[in-house]
């Protein structure tokens, strides 16, 4: 284990910075506690420092770096949300960005040349497999191809400018193994090897250009299961699983290591050297 995270926290987002700091932003305290909470964890003091809270508190959140700016989207608070709320470190400051539609949380993002996007998700309607692009040069969002499977509490991974969306809960609540890759230079999907374990509310991050899914849950609860997949050999293997069971974790990769960070409304973070 590393520093804990100050509060326990689930259904929380995470995102690494260009200076290797691990962001760990909103979640759900319990009892219908949503967090604005951001936090900045340096692995080289082993320690959180809180930040300027973001201004929209919510759970089921996304969260990606595009440059050097944290950009967080959708989620849920009294109702799902097309909300969009950027972080600039420099300034400890944020600003609202043009919201995404359709309303939605639970869904995984994932930056690519520039360009964040945001893949399934749920809302009223269901479970979700639409994917929208953002671009922040003009502040837009726009619609691309959907996703094959729709899903939510999924996770996303970014290999050599392929986002790879990995697991999540499907219609009915299935619990999904399956993997499918995006290319936004074609605007096309591609079904890969599915993941061993079906699971969904997991956390994934990229190590090294190896995608790593951590935790979650299935029919039988919580899961420590670690499992790994090579995109270059379109591959899985596994890990040693993590410490503790969680799920509605958020993952995150700084310095070569992966950390899963709270979930199951715990502080614990936990950090795997491959």
């Amino acid at each position: 284990m590393v520093a804990p995270l100050p509060t326990g926290l689930s259904a929380l987002a995470a995102a690494t910075s260009p200076s290797h700091k691990v962001y760990a932003v909103g979640g759900y305290t319990g009892v219908l506690r949503n967090s604005n909470h951001l936090e900045a964890f340096s692995p080289l003091a082993d320690a959180w420092v809180a930040k300027a809270p973001m201004p929209t508190a919510r759970r089921g959140l996304a969260a990606a770096f595009i440059g050097d700016q944290l950009f967080t989207v959708g989620g849920i608070n009294n109702g799902y949300m097309t909300t969009v709320e950027a972080y600039n470190p420099s300034t400890n400051t944020w600003a609202k960005r043009a919201p995404i539609t359709p309303r939605r949380c639970c869904a995984a993002v994932g930056v690519s040349n520039g360009i964040m996007y945001a893949i399934g998700g749920e809302n009223l309607s269901g479970v979700l497999n639409s994917v929208e692009a953002y671009n922040p040069v003009t502040n837009s969002w726009s619609a691309k191809s959907p996703m094959p499977t729709p899903r939510s509490y999924l996770g996303v991974g970014v290999v050599g400018g392929m986002i790879y969306a990995v697991g999540g809960y499907g219609r009915h609540g299935a619990f999904l193994n399956v993997v499918e890759a995006y290319d936004p230079s074609t605007d096309t999907w591609t079904t890969k090897s599915p993941m061993p374990t079906p699971r969904g509310a997991l956390g994934v991050a990229v190590v090294a250009g190896v995608i790593y899914a951590v935790g979650g849950s299935d029919a039988g609860g919580p899961l420590n299961t670690l499992e790994t997949y090579d995109p270059t050999t379109d591959t899985w293997s596994s890990d040693p699983p993590m410490p503790t069971a969680r799920l509605a974790l958020a993952a995150a990769a700084a310095d070569g290591k992966l950390y899963a960070i709270g979930g199951s409304l715990s502080d614990e973070v936990d950090a795997f050297t491959p």
